[in-house]
């Protein structure tokens, strides 16, 4: 929680400023009373409508005075609470985008999502009421307290013996909320995670008819959050009727002893209206202060969850270092390298090794879960190898800053991934400064002039994900974002995979050629794809069963033969 309290720091004037507007506005309710007691003693009293006039003009002049306070407060409580939102939203994505694969597998994106978006909005809106009513309940029955202290003492031990019973009920309400509303926030994040699952799956699972299925799973998560939020509801709904019925008996009270008083000469009809004033703005008070108590729970619960993410720290640290390309000689090289991914029981990768000089072309190939793109993505540096050493351009692949390492690099991955907006903003992504000119010779080397032929060309929108593109355009188009960044390592992580084998082969042909001294990784199901690499690892099970030429691994792989043979045989009777 102190970790959000930085977030305010820029914000102490409106901190200030909103808390005393509220406070002038009540100590002008706190004058209202007293001039209504005035108003009956004297004027109604004595039959002065002057008096009573020129204190009506008080209250309406009082009550204008509030309304302006009241206004005022509440442009300060929005400007902090607006602004320490998006600030606090704007940091939380920063150091989402720090942390590691690692915590962000752990972590899990449905999560993550929610917190970005529903905590951080729960927290904001502690925060405006905060501002807007933590400084003005206390005040006003604090200050109706002492009012009604200086009226009659006696008659005020009535609401002392009030205050204990309300206060216990708040802190039983607020004990027991606190821990369901973090539990709902848990249960929301599944449903997240259903939703995206769902929708990113969406083909799957209308080809098994899976949709009647999926959609009882769904409601069975809502129920199970509706019946956790009804739980929450009761507790909450408990608190406004219980402090109204306390309050009430206690206005009741004050009026059953005060008309003995007032028999008695001891108090006059405008104190005993003045006290049950003051009765009542304890009562509303009492009530805004549970209502700010309920929103506070939900605010600590949700910022509770938002402060977990930015103490998450990542578990891949930075390097110092600026890579360097050489002119030539190694460019790759991994040392009995082994990993895992945290929680899993086996090794995804285990002994591999291998060097790749500038320009020569590495073919990685191997069944479904070899460990392929997991081999890929050390390379790009998303996971830290587990055990052994990757070098890149000569010196550990630690030593170096990420941003300018990835900046060497261009990844092209499995699941082709465009975002929303222009072909052109797509294909700036590596860099803003890449111009029209290196654009359009990344998508002729990538085969992808079918943008030429698009009613805008590079202007023309792309929905979210590329949805109005093929499978096919996606991937070149992807390709083309990874070479218009210039990267001196292309790494083709099996995203020709919806390329026919006539494109496969310009593409291939266009990358030995115009591409000729930048070092290449293809991972790919074809062997005719890696047939011409320089290097070709053959990997079953994170092993790597074997390594070297087409004709070699042809002579010495028992495995690569059989999947050259098998695609053969597929290729010639298809």
């Amino acid at each position: 929680m102190q970790k959000l309290l930085v977030f305010l720091k820029p914000y102490r004037l409106e901190l200030i400023l909103g808390p005393f507007f509220k406070l002038l506005e009540a100590v002008f309710e706190l004058i209202v009373p007293v001039v209504m007691a005035k108003i009956i003693d004297y004027g109604i009293a004595n039959r002065d409508e002057p008096y009573i006039f020129r204190m009506c003009g008080l209250i309406v002049l009082l009550g204008i005075c509030g309304l302006t306070f009241a206004l005022t407060c509440q442009y300060f409580a929005a400007r902090c609470a607006f602004r320490y939102g998006a600030d606090l939203r704007k940091a939380l994505y920063e150091h989402i985008n720090r942390l590691s694969e690692t915590e962000i597998d752990q972590l899990g994106t449905s999560t993550l999502i929610n917190r970005i978006t529903n905590d951080v909005t729960a927290s904001q809106s502690g925060v405006n009421m905060f501002i807007r009513l933590a400084s003005r309940a206390p005040f006003l029955v604090i200050g109706a307290i002492v009012m009604v202290l200086v009226i009659d003492a006696r008659l005020a031990l009535i609401f002392l013996l009030i205050a204990p019973v309300v206060g216990v009920l708040l802190y039983f309400v607020m004990h027991r909320t606190i821990p369901l509303y973090t539990q709902n926030q848990k249960k929301l994040d599944v449903i997240a995670r259903h939703t995206g699952e769902n929708l990113d799956g969406i083909r799957v699972i209308r080809a098994f008819a899976r949709q009647k299925q999926e959609v009882r799973t769904f409601q069975d998560e809502c129920a199970e959050l509706e019946q956790s939020m009804i739980a929450v509801g009761r507790i909450s709904a408990v608190l406004n009727p219980l402090t109204f019925m306390i309050m009430n008996l206690g206005i009741v009270a004050v009026l059953w002893f005060g008309g003995v008083h007032v028999d008695t000469g001891r108090l006059s009809q405008g104190d005993l209206t003045a006290f049950t004033n003051y009765m009542t703005q304890i009562l509303l008070a009492m009530i805004a202060m549970a209502n700010l108590i309920v929103v506070l729970t939900k605010a600590q619960a949700s910022s509770l969850r938002v402060a977990e993410i930015l103490e998450t720290e990542s578990s891949m640290k930075d390097g110092t270092e600026l890579p360097e390309v050489p002119e030539s000689g190694e460019v790759l090289a991994f040392e009995h390298v082994s990993f895992s991914y945290a929680g899993a029981g086996d090794s995804a990768l285990e002994d591999i090794s291998f060097r790749l000089s500038k320009g020569q072309t590495l073919g990685i190939i191997g069944g479904t879960g070899s460990g392929k793109s997991t081999l890929a993505s050390l390379i790009s540096r998303s996971y830290d190898a587990s055990q052994g050493e990757i070098r890149v351009f000569g010196k550990n692949i630690r030593q170096y800053q990420l941003k300018a390492l990835h900046r060497k690099i261009g990844c092209v991955p499995q699941k082709a991934v465009l975002f929303t907006g222009t072909v052109r903003e797509n294909l700036r992504l590596a860099d803003e400064t890449v111009s029209e000119t290196d654009m359009l010779q990344a998508i002729e080397i990538a085969q992808a002039d079918f943008v030429k032929q698009l009613q805008y060309q590079l202007d023309t929108h792309l929905v979210q994900g590329g949805r109005n593109l093929s499978g096919g355009q996606k991937q070149r188009l992807t390709i083309a974002r990874a070479l218009a960044g210039k990267p001196d390592i292309l790494i083709l992580d099996d995203s020709m995979s919806a390329l026919d084998y006539a494109t496969d082969a310009r593409l291939r042909q266009a990358l030995k050629t115009q591409c000729a001294r930048m070092t290449k990784i293809i991972i790919s199901q074809r062997a005719t794809s890696l047939m011409h690499a320089d290097l070709i690892l053959v990997l079953d099970d994170g092993i790597c069963v074997g390594q070297g030429t087409h004709e070699n691994l042809m002579q010495n792989c028992e495995i690569y033969q059989e999947i050259y043979h098998s695609q053969m045989q597929s290729g010639g009777q298809s």
